[in-house]
């Protein structure tokens, strides 16, 4: 029998509720997150939930970042966007030699903003790199401290290759004075999030802020940092979807509710609302259930088995699938104002089906 789970409108106070939404459409139409926002993520620690303490953090377990994360995606899909994509990459703190984390974390204000693809070259000097590059969408860019960003090794002007030829990847951090922001995000959807892009050209990088994002090359001890990096970008961005879906629920209800509307097929529109509500509640607690295996497993000092890896990666997609699906059952029921830009029930499935298209979601389309 399949549990019911709790809505995500249970983990966050409701006075931040009211303030993250209420600035939310001038968020959308300045293309930022607003003061007020901002203010509150730097007052609840949000960008440092995997930090440590001792370096100013929560030092949160991932079942609990994963309920936040899920939380702030039904309050409003950009704010949401931008602390997990920028906590994710303050995750980093967990393999960054110590002398950077010592110099760059302790600011209550760190946000780091970066992107996966391996779109720079980093040239190896006699002081350590030489960094040259151009990555896109670097959610949170107006927001960061510092960036991240992965690099092609070269030597010599010569590539270099691991032992079975791949290419050498390397991940580095640059402070927010050596990248030149591009404003270049076109998106129909999660307007505030400043995902622009970032380049660097010639900029000497010291050989300690390069490092390996894997858990045999963690320098902290805290469990977090020993979470398969594959399963921890699947479960924190499905959850933001996951989280957009239930509110787009929540406001097709008020939708149903509107006394004033003569035109909708009430019975068929509940219907397909009760549905929905069960069939994600259902794909909420496989996905919670698995991402909590995992999470035990990895807190008893274990690597996390491989079947409990494949089950998480599997209730992610179908958690995200699941949510796309719900949205675009519900959707031809809410008539043009779900067509209305500057209605809410339209930012969310604007910021919903941008979301979606993430790399991650890409394969798994059915």
């Amino acid at each position: 029998m399949v549990l019911e789970i709790e809505h995500p409108s249970a983990y966050l106070d409701k006075s931040l509720v009211t303030r993250i939404r209420n600035v939310a459409h001038e968020a959308e139409r300045a293309c930022r997150l607003q003061t007020d926002q901002l203010n509150i993520i730097y007052e609840q620690g949000w960008f440092k939930m995997y930090v440590p303490h001792e370096f100013g953090g929560l030092e949160l377990s991932l079942p609990e970042i994963l309920r936040i994360e899920e939380s702030l995606a039904w309050v409003d899909g950009s704010t949401a966007w931008v602390v997990t994509l920028c906590s994710g990459a303050v995750w980093f703190i967990g393999f960054l030699d110590d002398t950077i984390s010592n110099e760059y974390f302790h600011d209550k204000n760190v946000c780091l903003a970066g992107t996966g693809r391996a779109t720079g070259i980093a040239t190896i000097t006699e002081h350590g790199y030489e960094v040259t590059g151009h990555w896109k969408y670097a959610s949170g860019s107006f927001h960061a401290t510092c960036f991240t960003a992965n690099c092609l090794i070269y030597k010599d002007e010569k590539q270099v290759l691991n032992d079975d030829g791949s290419p050498l990847v390397r991940a580095f951090i640059f402070k927010k004075d050596e990248v030149n922001i591009v404003e270049r995000w076109p998106a129909m959807g999660m307007l505030a999030t400043t995902s622009h892009s970032f380049e660097l050209k010639n900029v000497s990088v010291p050989a300690n802020r390069s490092f390996i994002i894997d858990p045999l090359h963690a320098k902290l001890s805290q469990p977090v940092f020993r979470f398969p990096f594959m399963q921890l970008a699947e479960t924190t961005l499905t959850v933001n979807l996951s989280g957009m879906a239930l509110r787009f629920i929540d406001l097709c209800e008020d939708i149903l509710n509107d006394e004033n509307d003569k035109n909708l097929v009430k019975d068929k529109f509940k219907h397909s609302i009760e549905s929905c509500k069960r069939r994600i509640n259902d794909l909420r607690v496989l996905f919670f259930t698995s991402a909590e295996a995992g999470w035990q497993s990895i807190v008893a000092g274990d690597a996390i088995p491989a079947v409990i890896l494949s089950e998480i990666s599997e209730a992610s997609h179908s958690l995200a699938q699941g949510s796309r699906q719900v949205i675009n059952e519900l959707y031809p029921y809410c008539g043009l104002a779900a067509a209305d830009t500057t209605t809410e029930i339209n930012r969310v499935w604007r910021n919903f089906h941008t979301a979606a298209q993430h790399a991650l979601f890409r394969n798994n389309i059915s």
